[in-house]
């Protein structure tokens, strides 16, 4: 008669009575530990794309604000004749402008830009004393990196100011 109790297995069919361990089934200590580094490896992984995604999308958004930012300013430069394009001081050439531009918003950052115009000597054709180039740059820091970003147009003294107000 055979007969098992726990891990042990004894069998009486001999004369004499041997018993002996029989083989569980089970995980070993080196299975569990190279599941946990699997699964702890996951988890990492996991949340470093996690945050890096998070990063994206706030420098993404800072990136367009600045790009808002330096579209108002030469937005409003179209609304000034030729005359008070030349005007020295007329326009600031520094100016701030706040991350988040709600008024009931505190916190954040601002941005810090230039605006400059300047005659258009990358122009060569004979109408380049005519034109007037404006420079926008916008500059901010956040997290410990500065970041810089520019845009620029051409003005003429024979555009779109003529049809309007002439």
């Amino acid at each position: 008669m055979k007969f098992k109790h726990g891990a042990i297995r004894c069998d009486d069919d001999s004369p004499a009575l041997r018993c002996g361990f029989v083989r569980q089934q089970a995980f070993t200590l080196i299975d569990v530990m190279m599941a946990m580094l699997v699964i702890g490896l996951a988890i990492i992984s996991l949340q470093a794309g996690i945050s890096c995604g998070f990063m994206t999308v706030d420098a993404s958004r800072e990136t367009l604000r600045a790009t808002q930012v330096m579209l108002e300013k030469l937005e409003t430069v179209r609304l000034y004749s030729w005359s008070q394009l030349n005007t020295a001081g007329f326009m600031p050439t520094n100016f701030t402008a706040p991350f988040n531009p709600s008024t009931n918003a505190t916190g954040g950052f601002n941005y810090q830009g230039t605006l400059s115009i300047n005659n258009a000597s990358s122009v060569s054709e004979t109408y380049s004393n005519d034109l007037k180039e404006v420079i926008v740059t916008v500059t901010w820091t956040n997290l410990n990196i500065l970041r810089t970003r520019t845009m620029s147009t051409f003005v003429s003294q024979y555009g779109l100011q003529n049809y309007i107000y002439y």
